[in-house]
């Protein structure tokens, strides 16, 4: 397919400050869920202008540098496993492959229309299913009054824990159990395949990690970043060759995002599991609603329902638009808020063990010493008395 069919956009003064902005705030939100951060950014493209299939191209483009920066940066933390990420990294390559192919198959024989309600729809199924379960998890610990104790590993990753192929098994530190890879394949398969359709894989990554191989919420997140950075790289080359990536758009959005995960990933080392579950469910569920809005102007454009007035067709993009402007100024607020919040009490309590530490060693020093030492009340005295001018 010819590469100048795509209709790459303009790029406005407007619009590269826009994508600065989207940027910063996603690789915010990818440093503190995962990758999940790339999910504000397809929508946002397709916004302006850009087909389904070039916004998805050009996120995972972006993404797999950014992905390396926030998985380096959460290893200092100890927060990455590195084998379980490489493990579901190559399963995840393989569903990147089959899912592009789809992608493209789509855009060939349903055009712009067809990709952008194919993104649209995939968007609203899978944070519809994964969102609630995310959502309901995270109150049920609210209620529970366990939201600052360790996360209890769910049935199923018990049952996962326990199922033993001989031949498959590998040890995965951070689920503390031996899994079999058998168990991991699927899990990696349908993140990639996800990934190459809305350039969005962490949000099945993350959750079936954690609810389905025993992985903490944490661990989850980081280790994600690691597949995102393999199964990114395999999809760049795959769109790229097909000649859908916009390079322009990827390094805009890549340079905002870059100083954006720093953050987010500092953010996780002070705060708990459970608000990150808070995060991701509230982030999903705006999204689903911006999708959802515009999935009524795509059937419309297919003709596969009566054909919507332009008017009327601009103003469901219009709200689209703001409820992901809504997301992503909602979860930059949160993080940050979760990032200075923890900074403050971090520094607060050291000031307080500072102040125990000196109050102890006055009071010791003050303390009249044990019977028997050589050390008498008067030399204490003139310890604890300052020299005078003059004196050494």
């Amino acid at each position: 397919m010819d590469a100048t069919s795509l209709n790459f956009i303009d790029l406005t003064l407007t619009n590269i400050a826009f994508l600065l902005f989207v940027g910063f705030v996603g690789g915010l939100v990818s440093g503190f869920i995962g990758s999940g951060g790339a999910f504000v950014l397809t929508p946002a493209m397709m916004s302006m202008g850009v087909p389904g299939i070039v916004a998805v191209a050009s996120n995972i483009c972006h993404k797999f540098p950014k992905a390396l920066v926030g998985a380096i940066k959460r290893a200092k933390y100890g927060q990455v496993d590195l084998k379980l990420g490489l493990i579901l990294g190559v399963s995840a390559e393989a569903g990147m492959l089959y899912g592009a192919n789809i992608q493209q198959m789509i855009k060939e024989r349903l055009g712009d229309a067809g990709s952008n309600l194919y993104v649209s729809a995939a968007f609203v199924v899978v944070l519809g299913i994964v969102g609630t379960w995310v959502l309901l998890d995270a109150w049920k610990l609210y209620r529970s009054g366990t939201t600052q104790e360790e996360e209890r590993v769910t049935r199923l990753a018990k049952w996962v824990h326990k199922l033993h192929i001989p031949g498959t098994m590998f040890y995965c530190k951070s689920a503390k159990a031996h899994i079999s890879w058998l168990v991991t394949i699927p899990i990696g398969f349908a993140t990639g395949m996800l990934a190459a359709t809305i350039a969005v894989g962490g949000f099945v990554g993350v959750p079936a990690m954690h609810y389905i191989l025993g992985v903490p919420s944490l661990m989850a997140s980081a280790s994600e970043l690691v597949i995102a950075f393999v199964m990114g790289l395999g999809g760049t080359i795959k769109y790229g060759w097909g000649g859908f990536v916009d390079i322009r758009l990827a390094m805009i959005i890549l340079a905002g995002s870059l100083f954006g995960i720093q953050l987010g990933a500092i953010g996780t080392t002070y705060v708990k599991p459970f608000m990150i579950k808070v995060v991701m469910g509230v982030i999903m569920a705006l999204v689903l609603f911006s999708r959802g809005f515009v999935i009524p102007v795509y059937l419309s454009e297919l003709g596969w329902i009566t054909p919507m007035a332009a008017e009327t067709a601009q103003l469901f993009k219009n709200i689209s638009l703001g409820i992901m402007l809504f997301a992503l100024v909602s979860g930059a607020a949160i993080v940050l808020h979760a990032l200075f919040s923890g900074m403050l009490e971090h520094r607060r309590q050291q000031g307080i063990l500072e102040e125990s530490a000196v109050a102890d060693l006055t009071w010791s020093l003050r303390t009249p010493v044990a019977a028997g030492s050589r050390i008498n009340a008067a030399t204490e005295v003139e310890c604890a008395t300052p020299l005078r001018q003059g004196e050494i």
